[in-house]
């Protein structure tokens, strides 16, 4: 994983047009199959929530995805975490987790995240040390430390 160098910026409106591909490029297929909304409102308002901890994840030049997060007293949460699918499978996702969770470690708290059921990031998240400790109709709540 020497060769990843991935970086993190915040998310600014240029980015936008960006994320919304992304979105619909990454989370279409595990919405229709929950049962959720894949229309444009739902993608942007998605986008839009916790806009201020959104990073756009960067290898040189090119984007590749989002990573977002909330870091509060008790538990960190893993709010999103989107790679384009021609970049998936390459280690990114996991690098990055990787990354949040060493720094979690260290501050002492737990990480949580929400997946939708039948994602296949569920495998990846249980890698990484991930449990499930409760379950709605369409996802899975998770949570490691």
């Amino acid at each position: 994983m020497k060769d990843l160098d991935v970086m993190l910026r915040p998310a600014t409106p240029a980015d936008e047009s960006f994320l919304f591909d992304l979105r619909k490029a990454t989370m279409d297929e595990h919405l229709r199959r929950a049962g959720e909304s894949t229309d444009e409102r739902a993608h942007w308002e998605r986008i839009r929530y916790r806009y201020n901890d959104a990073y756009v994840v960067f290898q040189g030049s090119e984007r590749l995805g989002l990573f977002k997060s909330v870091r509060d007293a008790n538990a960190w949460t893993i709010v999103q975490i989107q790679i384009l699918p021609a970049y998936q499978g390459r280690g990114i996702a996991s690098h990055l987790i990787g990354e949040f969770l060493l720094q979690a470690d260290s501050a002492g708290v737990p990480v949580e995240l929400s997946v939708l059921k039948g994602n296949p990031a569920i495998d990846l998240y249980r890698r990484l040390g991930f449990e499930v400790t409760h379950t709605t109709e369409a996802s899975l709540h998770m949570r490691r430390g």
